[in-house]
């Protein structure tokens, strides 16, 4: 493997994310970014649509991916310092960091909704295609194999995938910084310093764990996130623009099985097929700017239906969505009928134009492990010490009814 310049990226969370290019991990990690498979995530919206609600959303997937490897590199550096025979695992968990989110779909988590693909087994398969597979299987015939037991949380030491994925991980820690600093939340901003200092590696059990006196940091964490669940990612705007969203595609696939519209390659795959069963050169070439530019096209259909519904979702002539969930299941399919029967009085057609929609703020739950405290008792769970958490543990359902 030949070592090479070193690169830096100005990012507006972590400041300058500096890879040493005579470091023969992270000139990896230079070679990863440099494929057109990573760089696609430019194309893809961190918040999917929530740029609608909150108009400086317009994150990538991209930078995301950076900050979370920025952080792994962080905490996973300072306390192999401490345990040196961890060094070994260094290569597998930035690469892993940098490349989680590679298989997202246009607009992200939305089009998981709307077409029922899923990332995390894209990524897996992408692992394996194409220029990324080069450069690993170059690296080490051994590194597919050892990122695919991390994603599946498999890897021999779990601290390792905790990293990435856990109820603590630098994924949720860069998101929950990166969300709350594009949409403007202030209660996304995060003591990130405290939280890294609080994080620990219990030798006995393997895992990533927190010590003792890192339990506020982490509370402050936990409520942070409960705060942008209920306020950012579950706001009843985003709802609306995601529910206009499916119902555009619903429209599409069915002008589509009568060759009444048009649509590339690409859009063609997506409308016709199973999401997981398109190619890697048809998964790869699907992104925000391709989705966007058929809404485009689709707002000036001889289609009344699927042109109003385009011309709303470019317009942001959103559909207003209403709290229900104060009524019984009977009385909101009541509220339901009622508003499916004005649709059709006034000549439009209820399956597109109205709907329930449910949301789900988590709370803290465990997650294959809960966050473990350091005390003198032995690994306790932080749901057990702190108040502040047990009141956080339950999610809230919400059910929005959506209408004109």
């Amino acid at each position: 493997m030949l070592l090479g310049k070193s690169r830096t990226y100005h990012d507006p969370i972590h400041s300058a994310i500096t890879l040493d290019g005579n470091d023969r991990t992270e000139s990896l990690l230079i070679q990863l970014i440099d494929t057109a498979e990573f760089q696609r995530l430019r194309r893809i919206r961190q918040l999917d649509i929530a740029y609608v609600t909150f108009h400086g959303a317009e994150g990538s997937r991209f930078t995301h991916s950076l900050g979370v490897m920025a952080l792994t590199r962080q905490v996973f550096d300072a306390i192999a310092t401490k345990y040196p025979y961890l060094a070994t695992h260094r290569t597998v968990v930035l690469v892993a960091a940098l490349l989680h989110d590679l298989g997202h779909g246009p607009y992200s988590h939305a089009s998981e909704e709307v077409f029922g693909s899923n990332h995390e087994i894209w990524t897996l398969r992408l692992l394996k295609f194409g220029k990324i597979a080069e450069v690993l299987n170059n690296f080490s015939t051994e590194l597919i194999a050892d990122l695919e037991k991390i994603f599946t949380k498999q890897y021999a030491v779990p601290f390792v995938y905790q990293l990435i994925s856990s109820q603590i991980d630098c994924d949720r820690l860069d998101y929950l910084q990166r969300d709350g600093y594009f949409t403007g939340a202030k209660y996304g901003q995060l003591d990130i310093d405290r939280i890294l200092l609080a994080l620990r590696f219990d030798p006995i059990s393997q895992n990533l764990v927190v010590g003792r006196k890192g339990i506020v940091a982490i509370e402050h964490y936990l409520t942070v996130r409960y705060f942008m669940y209920l306020q950012v990612y579950n706001h009843s705007k985003n709802l609306a623009a995601r529910f206009l969203l499916e119902r555009i595609f619903r429209r599409a696939k069915v002008l589509i099985s009568e060759a009444e519209i048009f649509a590339d390659r690409t859009i063609t795959a997506w409308l016709t097929q199973d999401p997981q069963t398109l190619t890697c050169e048809e998964y790869l070439a699907s992104d925000d700017v391709v989705f966007a530019y058929h809404i485009h096209r689709w707002s000036d259909s001889s289609d009344r239906l699927l042109a109003d519904l385009c011309r709303r979702f470019l317009d942001r002539d959103l559909f207003r969505v209403t709290d229900i969930s104060h009524l019984d299941d009977i009385q909101q399919q009541e509220n339901l009928e009622t508003w499916r029967t004005k649709l059709i009085s006034q000549g439009l057609e209820p399956k597109y134009y109205c709907g329930i929609r449910v949301a789900r703020t988590k709370g803290y739950s465990i997650y294959r492990q809960g966050i473990n405290i350091q005390t003198e008792q032995g690994l306790q769970d932080i749901a057990r010490l702190s108040p502040l958490v047990q009141a956080i543990v339950q999610p809230i359902q919400r059910t929005w009814l959506v209408h004109p």
